[in-house]
């Protein structure tokens, strides 16, 4: 794919054009940077290449990363809170603790993201890839799931109170002390899905009971 353009940019580089106010980094090659624990709010970082790129405690709230290569990447604490990351590729990213609230994650890659803790409250993740994932105690509570994919997902201890869950796929995740409250199961299917040990409050079950789905 030929779309790093813009050609290799070190981390200092793009430090010292982003504090003389320069937000526009669209399709750079920032693959192996490390930008921990340094501000780019707002930043525009558009099909940018950052595989395994460190970005711990970043603050990236409010940034664009539509189509960024984050393969690997780590970002443990980041803060995306508002971010853009519309078909983004976070296959295998370390997300632990991110705070991901309000973020536009609509067909991203998630394929064995590590998002253990992470703070996903009222994020739009409809159509997104989260097969493998692991989201052990998660917030995804308000989060819409519409059509996800959630194949093999550890959703372990998640919040998951009154989020969308319509057409998602959830063959083989795993659902341990998971709170589901608020939950309408009427579009889910629940084949083989079981939920013994969730936690229920206010759902609106399908027409055969959650015992059965089990």
């Amino acid at each position: 794919m030929e779309i790093w353009k813009a050609g290799c940019m070190d981390a200092n580089e793009l430090l010292k054009r982003y504090c003389a106010g320069e937000r526009n980094f669209a399709q750079v090659s920032l693959h192996l940077v490390h930008l921990g624990e340094v501000c780019l709010a707002g930043i525009n970082l558009n099909r940018a290449n950052l595989a395994s790129a460190t970005l711990s405690q970043t603050n990236l709230r409010g940034a664009n990363l539509i189509e960024a290569n984050l393969t690997a990447a780590t970002l443990w604490r980041t803060d995306l809170s508002g971010s853009n990351l519309i078909l983004v590729n976070l296959k295998a990213a370390n997300l632990i603790r991110a705070t991901l609230r309000n973020v536009d994650l609509h067909k991203a890659s998630l394929m064995k993201a590590d998002l253990r803790l992470a703070d996903l409250h009222d994020a739009d993740l409809s159509s997104a890839n989260l097969a493998g994932a692991d989201l052990s105690y998660a917030n995804l509570s308000g989060v819409n799931l519409a059509g996800a994919n959630l194949t093999g997902a550890n959703l372990t201890g998640a919040k998951l109170s009154n989020t969308d869950l319509s057409h998602a796929s959830l063959a083989k995740a795993i659902f341990c002390k998971t709170d589901l409250s608020g939950v309408d199961f009427t579009k889910v299917d629940l084949t083989g899905v079981d939920l013994h040990y969730c936690l229920f409050n206010g759902v609106t079950l399908p027409e055969r009971s959650l015992i059965e789905a089990g």
